[in-house]
C-alpha cells in the first residue's frame, strides 16, 4: 500500500541457481498494480536488510548418469518417433567439447533404441551472456557452431532461435514461434513432408578483392532481410590481422556480398557471432532465420576447456 510521502519497497530474491539480483532492462523495471505504473530506471537507493544463507542443493544434473538411468532408461524398450532436444547454454564454457559430446549422445541413444530415430533441437537464442562477440571471443557462438556442425549426423534437423531470445533473460518468453520451427523440421524429416523447413546455412566464400562473396545452402524462394530499410546486419569482416570489423553487406540473387572499408584485403567473415545476435537479420522468404557462421577456423576461447576446469 504506497502513501504520499516516503514509501519504502520491500523485495525479497530468491534465485536458487544464477548470479541473483534484479534482473531486466530499464524499461522492463517498473512498479505496477491498481492503476499505477512508476518506472523504476531512475536513480534509486537501497539498502540490504537481511541475506539468508543459501538453500542450494545439488541437483539431478549434478550426477553422473542419473539422468539417463531414472529418466531415460526406462523408456528404452518403448517405440518413439523422435526426440526434441533444447538445452546447451551450461555447456557454453567448453563449446569445443560440445562438439564431441553431443553427437555422442545422439548416436548413443539411438544405440540403445536399435534405430536412427529423428532428432531435433534448437539453437541457443541470443542472450548477453557475457558480452562475448568477436573481439572478446563468444562461447555461445563457439556453442552454436558446435551446434551445427552436429547436422551432420543423418535425421537431424535444427531450429535457429537468434532473433526471438531475450538480452537479458536466459529463458525467452516466446516459446511459440520455437515450437512452429521445430515442427517444420519434424514434417520434414520425421514424416517426410517437401518443404523448406529451415533458414539459409553458409556454404562457401569468395574472395573478390576487398569483397567477399558468400552463397548459401537452404534458401528457399529466396534470401531477404526484415529490416524496413533494407539494410543487412550482424556480418564482420577481418583480415590476417584476426581483427573483425563491422561490414556492409546487401543481397545479390542467392549470395550476399560482404564488405568492410577497413579492410582491404578480408579472409574471413563472421554473421550473428555473439552472445547476443539479435540483430542479425538474415532469413529465406520462407521466414526462417539463417544460421549464425564463421568461415574461418582460427582458435577459439573454449577450445582447451574441460568438464570441471569451468
Amino acid at each position: 500500500m504506497l502513501k504520499p510521502g516516503r514509501n519504502v519497497i520491500a523485495v525479497r530474491v530468491v534465485d536458487t541457481g544464477g548470479a541473483g539480483g534484479l534482473m531486466g532492462t530499464l524499461a522492463e523495471l517498473h512498479l505496477t498494480g491498481d492503476k499505477l505504473d512508476i518506472p523504476l530506471a531512475a536513480q534509486w537507493k537501497y539498502r540490504i536488510a537481511a541475506i539468508f544463507p543459501s538453500s542450494y542443493k545439488p541437483g539431478p544434473n549434478t550426477y553422473a548418469t542419473q539422468l539417463f538411468n531414472a529418466m531415460l532408461n526406462p523408456l528404452i524398450p518403448y517405440a518413439i518417433e523422435g526426440a526434441i532436444w533444447y538445452q546447451g547454454e551450461s555447456n557454453a564454457g567448453r563449446a569445443y567439447q560440445y562438439r564431441k559430446t553431443f553427437p555422442l549422445m545422439i548416436q548413443d541413444w539411438r544405440k540403445h533404441w536399435g534405430y536412427d530415430f529423428p532428432f531435433l533441437f534448437v539453437q541457443l537464442a541470443s542472450y548477453n551472456a557475457a558480452n562475448g562477440d568477436s573481439r572478446r571471443g563468444s562461447t555461445w557462438g563457439e556453442l552454436r557452431e558446435a551446434q551445427t556442425m552436429t547436422l551432420q549426423l543423418p535425421n537431424t534437423g535444427m531450429a535457429v532461435t537468434s532473433d526471438i531470445g531475450e538480452r537479458s533473460d536466459i529463458h525467452p518468453k516466446n516459446k511459440l514461434d520455437v515450437g512452429k520451427r521445430l515442427a517444420a523440421e519434424a514434417m520434414r524429416i520425421a514424416y517426410q513432408k517437401p518443404g523448406v523447413s529451415a533458414g539459409p546455412q553458409f556454404d562457401k566464400m569468395t574472395i573478390d578483392g576487398n569483397k567477399v562473396i558468400l552463397t548459401y545452402t537452404n534458401v528457399g524462394s529466396g534470401l531477404l532481410t526484415t529490416d524496413k530499410y533494407g539494410y543487412l546486419k550482424g556480418f564482420e569482416v577481418a583480415g590476417a590481422d584476426h581483427k573483425f570489423h563491422f561490414a556492409k553487406a546487401e543481397i545479390q540473387g542467392n549470395s550476399v556480398l560482404v564488405h568492410a572499408d577497413s579492410v582491404s584485403a578480408p579472409v574471413a567473415v563472421h554473421y550473428g557471432w555473439a552472445d547476443d545476435n539479435s540483430e542479425a537479420n538474415l532469413y529465406n522468404r520462407e521466414g526462417f532465420p539463417a544460421i549464425p557462421f564463421r568461415t574461418d577456423t582460427w582458435k577459439g576461447i573454449t577450445e582447451a576447456a574441460k568438464f570441471g576446469e569451468q
